[in-house]
């Protein structure tokens, strides 16, 4: 074939292009990945033209029949990408060339690759949000998991890393399950945005062809064809979205990664991890570390930092299509790349896990948890103003403080120091696991809230 090896536009141009220029400019390399969407919407495309008898039927089969087999060839990995045909589109229209011949030169009847490769793009990031929440899923599973044996186990809340009120270990796991629903809920609420097909909108003008860009878009799973040209092959918000969702699942899955560094520290020895998610050290041989922990908590910055560059890029841009957005993709790819493997060691390290439940309610009994529970029962049961019960449960915590004793080994008559003629239940009222078991609010970490908490969220994974 004449011309084989040069690019579409090249005969606008009396001389190729550096090879610098060349290097620099391609994007083979990072969009190859999406090939399966280029081809799926090339198929779509063709069917489109055939039925609207814009090119011959004959032709449109040949078409088709060289893009199932130029895929066939890119999964046996027989086929060659090369740097000098710019991208995936241009790839696959070679190649097409090359097996049925001048009939490849009506493919790209009615559309640039504006929004060719917006509307792969938005495929991809469809099919990516699926893929995340369905990980999302299994990290759900795995929290439901070691939060249903850990209904019991009483640890101290923090504020500040300081002890607070005592909590149940499965409340403190239930927290992150409510992060990551919200996190679902961000990359559904993408899915749904995005439901909309570029396809059609060809450069930024649209097209003079009779075109059916309803039946393109239902072909490709979308909702609806967009409703401006312009907008539609300049649009980046669905990948705006994708990287601020990945960076806030990211930033939740970085806040686990933390507490359990803190927790599996010896000065807290609340949890350990098996074997599987630990390394060594090459100087101190009693070591083993929480690396995956760790890699979570420091990769966030990836995702981070990818959504500011996208949004760095689109910010001075004029409406329209422009070379700078070449690298919304491996921004893109790189954000899914890196929080689909940081799911991934949170699963592990969920599954790698176990408490050491002793250590948790030791830890829980000091630093006075139980204080609020006595200004509590001062405003219950003695009918005070909650800010007086306060009051006398501050003094009582300075006394026992100076004492050096927890409240629980107060005595009835050191507690009357403080409010006369009170009788109380001190094991009852300042027991961790009492205290905890009281919070029986809405949301509260109770274990009976805790128990309908699981029932509900496994409900929901059904």
């Amino acid at each position: 074939m004449k011309n084989k090896n040069k690019t579409v536009w090249s005969n606008r141009f009396g001389k190729t292009n550096s090879k610098n220029f060349q290097r620099i400019g391609a994007s083979i390399n990072v969009d190859k990945r999406l090939y399966n969407e280029d081809i799926q919407a090339s198929i779509v495309h063709t069917q489109m033209l055939t039925k609207k008898k814009i090119i011959p039927r004959n032709d449109g089969i040949r078409i088709i029949k060289g893009l199932k087999k130029i895929k066939t060839e890119i999964d046996k990995n027989k086929f060659k990408f090369k740097e000098k045909f710019e991208d995936i589109h241009q790839n696959i229209e070679k190649r097409l060339f090359q097996i049925v011949g001048d009939s490849a030169g009506y493919l790209h009847t009615a559309r640039s690759r504006n929004d060719q490769v917006v509307t792969d793009f938005k495929i991809w990031v469809k099919k990516a949000s699926l893929d995340i929440n369905e990980t999302i899923n299994l990290l759900i599973k795995s929290l439901l998991k070691k939060a249903s044996r850990n209904i019991d186990t009483v640890m101290p809340g923090f504020t500040h890393l300081k002890n607070a009120q005592p909590i149940s270990f499965a409340h403190y796991l239930l927290a992150y399950i409510e992060m990551l629903y919200r996190d679902k809920k961000r990359f559904k609420n993408n899915i749904s945005l995005i439901d909309e097909c570029p396809l059609g909108s060809a450069a930024l003008a649209g097209t003079s062809f009779n075109i059916d860009r309803n039946y393109t878009a239902k072909k490709l799973g979308f909702r609806k064809p967009t409703g401006n040209s312009i907008d539609s092959v300049s649009d980046r918000d669905f990948a705006i979205d994708f990287l601020s969702a990945s960076a806030t699942c990211a930033m939740h899955l970085s806040r686990l990664a933390e507490d359990f560094i803190i927790f599996n520290s010896e000065a807290f020895s609340f949890i350990e991890f098996t074997d599987k998610v630990l390394t060594g050290s090459s100087i101190m041989p009693q070591k083993k570390n929480p690396d995956p922990a760790e890699l979570i908590r420091g990769r966030t910055a990836i995702n981070y930092g990818n959504l500011n560059s996208m949004l760095t890029i689109m910010k001075g841009l004029p409406i329209s299509y422009y070379k700078d957005l070449q690298d919304d993709k491996e921004l893109v790819f790189d954000s899914f790349d890196t929080l689909k493997d940081s799911l991934s060691m949170s699963i592990e390290l969920i599954d790698n896990l176990n408490t050491k439940k002793n250590n948790m309610r030791n830890m829980a009994q000091k630093g006075y948890t139980t204080a609020t529970d006595f200004a509590d029962y001062l405003a219950q049961k003695k009918n005070l103003p909650f800010r007086k019960g306060y009051a006398i449960s501050s003094k009582l915590v300075n006394y026992a403080e100076r004492k050096k004793i927890r409240l629980d080994q107060l005595s009835m008559k050191e507690i009357n120091k403080f409010i006369k003629n009170t009788e109380i239940n001190i094991p009852k009222i300042f027991d961790v696991v009492n205290s905890m078991n009281s919070k029986t609010s809405y949301g509260g970490t109770s274990t009976k809230n805790i128990k309908k908490m699981i029932k509900k969220y496994k409900s929901y994974l059904n």
